[in-house]
């Protein structure tokens, strides 16, 4: 029977082999199985199981056995070809693909810059360069607005199996994006003179980040800030703009540290209860409004970043001091 041009053949084969670094027997097999399967589907109803499919690795050139039998039809050559070549240009897609998986393996948990593809659903794809990445609606910052074309940072969450082998899993809701965005913006958080303790965040609304530093001379919250806010505004920008990102010094100091949590109130008076990790915490009335913030949101981002449930009551003025013992005294 006519065979597969050897040229052809042994080009492709080699390309897999050696190029692409797949194993010869692996390739082999799949293509006496995919001619197995060409020859079934031209004669429907036959025990595939006692026929067999041979390929000769030099030539290419293809037989079906049954019972050691050569039972290969006149001109089944050409369809050995094209099977073999769809074959083998499979096994170089999965490869690469394989690749590639393995290439953003790496980059899971850093941020990478991405442009909206298009919409799947409730998910949003992106090209993310070698790759796509895919946005549950999980992943993505509520009331965000997303639009084709768009550019946007986006942080690396998993490679997780789906319906069609592996994806990228990317997400704008992360924790994991804030501190790759400050990664970028701030040299002294890169070169690890600054370092984040601690990031909560409600995405989308607001987010405290807590800093440190043990260098002397160095000012972790302004480092972050940037002259002017610069940098901490190009993250706000990087976010969406309507993010709004506290930054404080983290302390050792409990009582510090909670008080540094609470920005932008001030002038508190803490009491803290260690065995029940709970903080009294004393409000004057004109920061009442700022330490619980809008819907509670700041002092409930106060309690996850410090660990300590957090009781805010009012500071109490002379005046509700006199107008308490003027009513005792009635």
């Amino acid at each position: 029977m006519p065979a597969i041009q050897r040229s052809e053949f042994s080009l492709a084969l080699n390309q897999v082999v050696t190029e692409r670094g797949i194993n010869q027997a692996v390739v082999l097999e799949a293509v006496e199985n995919a001619i197995l399967a060409a020859y079934r589907k031209d004669h429907p109803g036959i025990e595939i199981e006692e026929y067999t499919a041979t390929l000769d690795k030099n030539t290419g050139e293809a037989h079906i056995l049954h019972k050691n039998k050569d039972v290969t039809p006149p001109g089944f050559g050409r369809i050995a070809a094209q099977t073999a070549k769809q074959v083998i240009l499979q096994k170089i897609r999965e490869k690469e693909k394989e690749a590639i998986l393995s290439d953003y393996r790496t980059k899971v948990g850093t941020v990478v810059s991405g442009m909206i593809l298009r919409f799947a659903g409730s998910n949003v794809i992106f090209d993310i360069g070698r790759a796509e990445g895919i946005m549950p609606l999980s992943e993505q910052i509520p009331n965000e607005r997303y639009r084709l074309n768009q550019r946007m940072a986006v942080y690396v969450v998993e490679i997780r199996k789906g319906l069609k082998g592996e994806d990228v899993i990317v997400s704008r809701a992360n924790n994991g994006l804030v501190e790759g965005l400050f990664k970028r913006e701030v040299p002294e958080i890169s070169q690890g003179n600054v370092q984040i303790k601690a990031i909560v965040r409600e995405p989308g609304n607001r987010t405290k980040v807590a800093v440190y530093s043990n260098q002397p001379g160095i000012d972790p919250v302004g480092s972050c800030v940037g002259q002017k806010g610069v940098r901490v505004q190009s993250i706000i920008s990087e976010l969406g703009g309507f993010e709004k990102i506290d930054i404080i010094e983290w302390k050792t100091d409990i009582k510090n540290y909670i008080a540094q949590a609470l920005s932008p109130a001030k002038n508190v008076d803490i009491t803290i209860d260690d065995k029940n990790k709970t903080a009294k915490v004393i409000v004057p009335k004109d920061s009442l409004s700022l330490a619980i913030g809008k819907e509670g949101q700041n002092v409930r981002l106060a309690s996850k970043l410090t660990g300590y449930r957090i009781e805010i009551e009012e500071e109490e003025t002379q005046t509700d001091i006199e107008e308490t013992e003027e009513k005792n005294s009635k």
